[in-house]
């Protein structure tokens, strides 16, 4: 599988989120961020994954770094899936996939795919396959490596 590789700048974005505000990738920064890429809203694996972060959020938080995902799901799709799942997290909608193809996760299915980005915006860590289950663990464990 081809994808981006580490230690090179992140393509910048611009999508629109949950509640229709405008993200790119230049907004962060400074900061910490987890982008992952997932198929669909409210699908067996991407609902767990979203719930792992969701119950680490705070632990990602404390190390300055912001979780966004993107899909090809509607702004109104990800604002129900949010709501009902109680997700402090971005997710970003990618109906034409532009980015998702930037971000090597394209296919007639979005893949499952991950990458950390250090504050300049360079890819620290690419995460070809994962466990929906343990995916917020495995970065947070390689977050604070990076940090130290």
């Amino acid at each position: 599988m081809y994808m981006l590789k580490e230690n090179v700048s992140a393509p910048d974005f611009k999508l629109i989120d949950q509640n229709n505000k405008i993200h790119t990738l230049s907004d962060y920064k400074g900061k910490w961020i987890v982008i992952y890429f997932y198929p669909r809203d409210n699908s067996p694996g991407c609902t767990t994954e979203a719930k792992n972060f969701r119950d680490n959020v705070d632990k990602f938080k404390k190390l300055n770094t912001e979780v966004i995902g993107i899909s090809p799901d509607s702004p109104l799709s990800h604002k129900k899936f949010t709501d009902q799942y109680n997700l402090p997290i971005i997710l970003l909608s990618d109906p034409e996939k532009e980015v998702i193809s930037k971000y090597h996760a394209g296919g007639i299915i979005t893949k499952r795919i991950s990458y950390l980005i250090n504050p300049d915006g360079v890819i620290k860590k690419v995460y070809p396959t994962v466990n929906p289950a343990k995916h917020a663990e495995e970065i947070l464990s390689d977050l604070e490596e990076f940090r130290n």
